[in-house]
């Protein structure tokens, strides 16, 4: 079956709340009638990143950072499977921004949607931000969601 005007969405997850908050918002556009296929993209830091905060065992760190991405895709797909949303998933290695440009563009997207970490504009400034990244580089619309306040 062909669908017309589908929209194909990389949908950005991290595992944090702000990422959930991203999947339920792509859940409340497809029930609200918008025809989307969605790629779950969960881009982790190369490992000698960790080496800061772990053992510099080069397996060890590989296997943890992938053991992260595949929790964030695992938490995603869960939810959009159960919302019978069509979807793909990819676990990318690199600088988180750039392998979500990338893997947007590869896919043919017409949207990134993400979730934003609300650490707020000082932190954000030094520690830097993937969704502002992303903003930044992306030529399709980005839609950054922020989790609700508590």
């Amino acid at each position: 079956m062909v669908v017309l005007n589908q929209h194909k969405l990389l949908l950005a997850v991290d595992g944090s709340e702000g990422a959930l908050a991203a999947v339920r918002h792509v859940i409340g556009l497809a029930r609200s009638g918008l025809q989307l296929s969605v790629v779950i993209a969960s881009a982790q830091e190369p490992t000698y990143l960790y080496e800061l905060l772990m053992p510099p065992d080069a397996e060890v760190l590989a296997r943890w950072s992938a053991a992260a991405g595949r929790q964030a895709l695992a938490q995603a797909s869960a939810l959009l499977a159960d919302a019978e949303i069509p979807y793909e998933q990819e676990l990318l290695t690199g600088d988180p921004a750039e392998m979500v440009l990338e893997c947007a563009h590869r896919h043919g997207c017409s949207q990134i949607v993400m979730g934003a970490r609300g650490r707020g504009p000082v932190q954000g400034l030094i520690l830097g931000s993937v969704s502002q990244a992303v903003l930044q580089g992306a030529k399709l619309p980005v839609t950054i969601v922020h989790q609700p306040a508590v």
